[in-house]
């Protein structure tokens, strides 16, 4: 329910992100208590999430053009500036007018004339310095233009990025707001084309997806249920779920309450759909939370395997036990992590075990943009020593003949085929059957990047 007073959509953007620190912070619990307040709850979400994104890009303009380092900047203002900064660069729909003017008078609120002054003053300056809000990329000069889509971008009437040709990891990590050391990473992995369609990638504004409860209604059924509400939306055959092209609060779509659907990436799909669970199977979903791929298994299963869900975190596991009971199913038993040895003697060995272990998120930027202010190569490698411990655990609950599906939502060597072809040269008793990555990618149907690999026990 909205206030009866509401607030704008950067009122509501500059508290959030007042508030948070996105080295240790995600912004949408933050947001989420704040979204009540304002009628514009796309917009402020935009603003929020599109300012954390490209934090670092906005903040190489602010410096430049105010010369003056963002570090000196008193928090409450360079937020202020931010959201200003992130709408002239990357909103060029909306007018500039409106965006520094919002932006003054909200300062003179919370600041005073003198600083609400400066504020003003950077705003202008960066103003000045674009030659066009939204140029075709084929035909701006790189190094003066800021990336917005795969085909349009901020031109400036300045330098600000580096030749791509002589720095390419400067130029990526700069241009798309990443750390440099994970764009040098792709590189090395990827052809230079590949990097640019992973860095648009990971600074779209992500999809909706919803994946149809097929034990209680179809596609089509769940389609025209949507359209009957005014919902825009595409089908996505080749995934067998439908985009919701304009943003909406998830919960009050219709069919939700009564479990008719979930939310799920396409790329986050993938792991389940390649292995292909069977009715009758016992499955262990080992890292279940929040249970989106342990509902998918019993949809796939017509809800006729026998399906264990634990996870460390017992306070997310409970999101497993409301998701099992809001779709319906009844083949899902969730077990906390510590009596997961009981639960498993009981049963015997597996069929098949889900492990869908904690990662690096690069292949999740889009949607965890604060990842990239926090993640390093140094805690990238000790994840790696975690999942291994993970696949060690699990290996000892497989039937012969079953399979361990691993999959992250990082598209890092290390933690994926790298990873998987040193386990098994340790562990000469399973063999790897298939493997998929999946990079990011802002296409018509957008999707995060994600690895999964089937490994059975011989």
């Amino acid at each position: 329910m909205t206030s009866p007073n509401p607030k704008s959509a950067r009122i509501v953007a500059a508290i959030v992100l007042n508030q948070l620190d996105p080295k240790y912070d995600y912004a949408g619990p933050i947001l989420n208590e704040m979204l009540h307040q304002t009628n514009e709850k796309q917009r402020a979400t935009d603003l929020v999430f599109g300012s954390i994104r490209n934090r670092f890009a906005i903040d190489m303009v602010i410096a430049r053009l105010a010369d003056c380092p963002t570090d000196r900047m008193q928090s409450t203002m360079l937020n202020t500036i931010r959201i200003g900064a992130y709408e002239l660069i990357y909103c060029p729909q909306t007018p500039e007018y409106s965006i520094v003017n919002e932006a003054v008078e909200y300062a003179k609120t919370v600041a005073g004339e003198k600083r609400a002054g400066f504020v003003n003053a950077v705003l202008r300056q960066i103003e000045r310095h674009i030659k066009n809000r939204q140029s075709p990329l084929s035909e701006a000069p790189t190094e003066k233009t800021l990336p917005q889509t795969p085909s349009t971008g901020c031109e400036f009437d300045i330098e600000i990025l580096q030749n791509p040709e002589y720095l390419p990891a400067d130029y990526f990590s700069c241009a798309f707001s990443l750390p440099k050391w994970l764009i040098s990473d792709w590189l090395a992995d990827f052809e230079e084309e590949k990097v640019r369609q992973i860095c648009f990638g990971s600074n779209r504004r992500p999809s909706i997806y919803i994946r149809p409860n097929t034990l209680k209604t179809t596609i089509q059924q769940l389609s025209d249920k949507f359209r009957q509400a005014n919902i825009d939306l595409e089908i996505v055959d080749e995934a067998s779920m439908i985009k919701i092209k304009a943003a909406q609060a998830v919960t009050e779509l219709p069919g939700f309450a009564e479990g008719l659907f979930s939310i799920q990436d396409i790329s986050a799909a993938q792991p389940v759909q390649l292995l292909q669970p069977q009715l009758g199977w016992t499955i262990l979903d080992f890292c279940a939370a929040p249970g989106t791929k342990t509902t998918q298994l019993a949809e796939a299963t017509g809800d006729k395997a026998k399906i264990i869900a634990t996870d460390i975190d017992s306070e997310r596991l409970k999101k497993v036990k409301e998701n099992t009971v809001r779709l319906g199913l009844s083949s899902i038993s969730v077990v906390e992590y510590e009596n997961l040895q009981e639960a498993a003697a009981k049963i015997g060995l597996f069929d098949y075990i889900l492990l869908d272990v904690p990662c690096s998120n690069t292949g999740v930027l889009a949607k965890r943009p604060e990842v990239r202010h926090r993640i390093t190569k140094e805690t990238t490698q000790k994840l790696t020593i975690t999942q291994c411990e993970l696949l060690e655990s699990t290996k000892a609950l497989l039937k012969p003949k079953g399979k361990i599906c691993y999959s992250t939502c990082s598209i890092q060597k290390c933690e994926n085929s790298e990873l998987i072809k040193k386990f098994l040269q340790k562990n000469t008793q399973l063999k790897l059957e298939s493997e998929n990555l999946t990079l990011p990618s802002p296409d018509k149907f957008d999707r995060d990047g994600g690895y999964a690999a089937v490994i059975t026990k011989r």
